[in-house]
């Protein structure tokens, strides 16, 4: 899941990116509302968290522009406002949510990870499945077979975004857009090393691989005996 952050306070900012990234979020950071908006119009997220207060281009005028692009990316207000107004306004400019500061980082989780599933329609939220492997979102516990496997935070991150989309071939480039940041240079050769210590701890040792490499596409999960 890729996240994009636009907070000029680097103290915010730095809090906010050290938990997403904990979570296994991918984070892209905008400090001004006009990187802000070419970010969101060139590159895909999955969610934005947006404060009002913004240097260039204000925060309303940022979710604006986007919702005139015809843009469905969820969105987060951090404001420092909080009437009922200032809430209203938000919303209207095309916020999705709103939250006053200060904040737990455990709410701001918690609304986008609800913005997320409402926005791609999940039925079942809490837990995927992919033949006998199963992901439990919440407490972010893996079992296959029975066996429950340790994943870092990127490699939890990468097995979601490919059960997420099991039985369709994603490229390099589309894994790296929604598991890592923009500042990684396609041409390392970072996903094919995730890969390999995914596939160490996901199909070594079961009769039936899940991760499959379609040559000069990308890769695939889906059952291979």
């Amino acid at each position: 899941m890729r996240i994009l952050l636009v907070e000029d306070d680097q103290k915010i900012a730095a809090f906010i990116q050290k938990g997403l990234k904990a979570e296994g979020f991918a984070v892209d950071h905008a400090v001004d509302g006009e990187d802000g908006l070419h970010l969101a119009l060139s590159e895909p997220y999955d969610a934005a968290v947006v404060d009002i207060m913004l240097p260039k281009l204000d925060g309303l005028t940022l979710i604006e522009s986007i919702r005139q692009e015809r843009l469905k990316i969820p969105v987060i207000i951090l404001s420092a406002k909080g009437t009922v107004d200032d809430r209203v306004k938000g919303l209207q400019a095309g916020g999705d949510d709103y939250l006053t500061k200060p904040f737990a980082f455990s709410e701001l989780l918690a609304r986008i990870q609800a913005l997320i599933r409402r926005s791609t329609d999940q039925t079942e939220p809490t837990r995927l499945a992919v033949g006998d492997v199963s992901m439990t979102l919440i407490t972010r516990e893996v079992v296959r077979a029975g066996k429950q496997i340790e994943l870092q935070p990127l490699e939890f991150s990468l097995l979601e975004y490919l059960m997420r989309n099991a039985g369709r071939v994603v490229s390099k480039t589309m894994i790296m857009e929604h598991v890592w940041d923009y500042h990684f240079d396609p041409q390392t050769n970072v996903v094919e090393s995730r890969i390999y210590k995914l596939r160490e701890k996901i199909d070594k040792g079961f009769p039936t691989k899940l991760i499959q490499t379609v040559r000069g596409v990308g890769y695939v999960l889906k059952p291979k005996i």
